[in-house]
């Protein structure tokens, strides 16, 4: 990329009606912030029962998720794919972790943003290698560290 910062295109689509949700403009930034190339995403809020038919379908794991990533491999040196974040989910999980929807919404955006380009925490060293990325990335952007309070649930 020869010192260039990362160019994104973004997409924000709301299948779920709700008034107080991050400006388009924190999501760009959120987003843009975990890039390492250029990229063509779209950041789409669900209800629960959208969540749920896609981690269904394509995890074939029963029940909504907070986040879900698709990526698409038709373009080359690009990162190209969609972060599907369960709203009602992230309002219930900002609720009981003590956090704002807004930090919440930061770490499952550039969590599903790792996603799409290969990070994975399936294994514990992929765990761990992922989630210092977000912390580290979170924190440049003056978030907490959402692995801080380990007894409650996060992305997984």
């Amino acid at each position: 990329m020869s010192g260039r910062r990362a160019r994104l295109s973004l997409s924000v689509q709301y299948s779920i009606a709700d008034g107080d949700l991050p400006a388009r403009n924190l999501l760009r930034r959120w987003a843009a912030a975990a890039l390492a190339n250029d990229a063509l995403v779209t950041v789409r809020f669900v209800d629960t029962a959208e969540s749920e038919a896609l981690n269904r379908k394509y995890r074939r794991k029963s029940g909504a998720t907070n986040v879900l990533s698709f990526v698409y491999d038709d373009r080359p040196g690009m990162v190209h794919g969609d972060v599907v974040l369960c709203l009602p989910l992230l309002r219930q999980e900002a609720a009981e972790q003590g956090k704002t929807l807004a930090a919440h919404c930061a770490h499952l955006v550039i969590h599903g943003m790792l996603h799409l380009q290969g990070y994975d925490h399936r294994r514990a060293v992929e765990a761990a290698t992922m989630e210092a990325r977000e912390v580290a990335i979170l924190a440049a952007l003056g978030v907490a560290d959402p692995y801080a309070a380990r007894d409650t649930p996060q992305a997984r």
